[in-house]
């Protein structure tokens, strides 16, 4: 049997080659235009990146509080009769913020104030009946000396008439006799007065006390009765009312809160992977948006909640005129001094704490897309820590329309 092979026509052969041929040239054209593109160098802004020495600061964020905080207390049982200031209002030491009523109290203290009247009153008749006592033993003391005086004198005059030998010896033994005995009497009413006196020296401190310890109480009612109605104790404004219109409240029951507007202090959020690398006395920059104030840290708490920790500063600038307790605010919080930071200003687009591709000029006036990360952002300055060195250029605007390219031509 003879077997003819059919012979393939040429001209199917080279059609096949030519779409070969130019599916290659399409696949090198795609890559080509993927890899490079010619864009206007006057579309673009540039930043040069610097090195040198740079404080890290963290940001945080957080609001005012007072310094001086008073919380009000009820002194005594009583009733809500009137409320005169509401929360916000701004008040002195002496504002009288509501008025608590209570009879019974007034009753106490005016019995109080009674009893220490009487009490002073039997304490000055108890004087005057001591002194009539003391007058009744220098009245005895002076007949005792008085018959002293007589008895010497009748003593003498028998010495006299016994060395003239009128007398006789038994008159003169008799006048010594009564000389000796009113002596003696003198000695022992002198001592029985001056265990008076000191007796009626505890008799008047006894009194004494009893009268310190009525006033005493008298004072602490009368406080209490003052306090009823109560005052702010301290300059600033009513953060808090806790109580309302004829409550009754018992006492040292809570009513309101008082805290200062001048004094302040700002209680900060720290990022937590910063928090302990910042110490006490750290330099804060506060910003309250009509300004910046100068403060310090004083206190970092060790209990992290939702990814932030809890610090305190004390404010050392002035205020700014929109300074208030729970005012909002940002901060600045110095974390440490580097010495050869690389970094560039910060632009929109370009994330602390992260890794971007970035377009960076080469000597050849081309745009070479780069991997870059960057570390915190401190102050507008954003650090770089790996992809950039001093001097190189980067595309600071946004093109976010070339990332599929691997490079850019500029076009002068």
């Amino acid at each position: 049997m003879k077997i003819e092979l059919a012979q393939q026509k040429p001209w199917k052969k080279i059609a096949a080659i030519s779409l070969f041929i130019a599916l290659i040239g399409y696949a090198t054209f795609a890559v080509s235009s993927k890899a490079s593109k010619t864009v206007d160098i006057a579309n673009l802004s540039f930043q040069t990146v610097s090195n040198g020495p740079l404080d890290i600061y963290s940001g945080a964020y957080g609001e005012f509080a007072s310094a001086r905080e008073r919380l009000l207390t009820a002194p005594a049982l009583g009733k809500v009769a009137e409320i005169l200031v509401r929360p916000g209002t701004k008040v002195t030491p002496g504002t009288i913020i509501l008025h608590l009523t209570n009879p019974k109290l007034e009753q106490e203290v005016s019995q109080a104030q009674g009893q220490l009247a009487q009490q002073q009153a039997q304490l000055e008749a108890f004087k005057y009946e001591q002194q009539s006592e003391r007058l009744n033993y220098q009245g005895r003391i002076a007949d005792i000396e008085a018959e002293i005086e007589k008895a010497q004198l009748e003593l003498s005059v028998n010495e006299n008439l016994m060395n003239l030998g009128v007398s006789s010896k038994i008159e003169l033994q008799r006048a010594k006799l009564a000389v000796k005995q009113e002596t003696k009497r003198l000695k022992f009413e002198k001592q029985k007065y001056q265990q008076f006196i000191e007796m009626q020296g505890y008799q008047l401190t006894q009194r004494d006390i009893t009268i310190v310890q009525q006033a005493s109480q008298v004072a602490l009612l009368e406080k209490q009765l003052a306090d009823m109605q109560v005052k702010a104790g301290i300059t600033g404004s009513l953060q808090t009312l806790e109580v309302e219109l004829g409550q009754s409240v018992q006492l040292g029951e809570s009513l309101a809160k008082v805290g200062s507007d001048k004094e302040l202090i700002a209680r900060l959020r720290l990022p937590q992977h910063q928090a302990d690398q910042i110490d006490i006395n750290a330099p804060v920059i506060i910003d309250t948006q009509k300004g910046k104030i100068a403060a310090h840290i004083t206190r970092i708490e060790s209990v992290v909640s939702n990814g932030s920790v809890l610090a305190e500063a004390v404010i050392d600038g002035e205020l700014t005129s929109n300074a208030r307790p729970s005012l909002a605010i940002s901060a600045q919080v110095f974390v440490m001094h580097n010495d050869k930071a690389t970094f560039i200003n910060q632009a929109p687009g370009l994330r602390p704490r992260s890794k971007q591709a970035l377009f960076v000029r080469t000597s050849s006036n081309l745009l070479e897309q780069r991997s870059v990360t960057f570390g915190e952002l401190s102050q507008n300055k954003l650090v770089v820590t790996e992809g950039l060195t001093e001097g190189e250029e980067i595309v600071s605007s946004d093109t976010s329309k070339y990332n599929q390219f691997s490079q850019l031509s500029l076009n002068n």
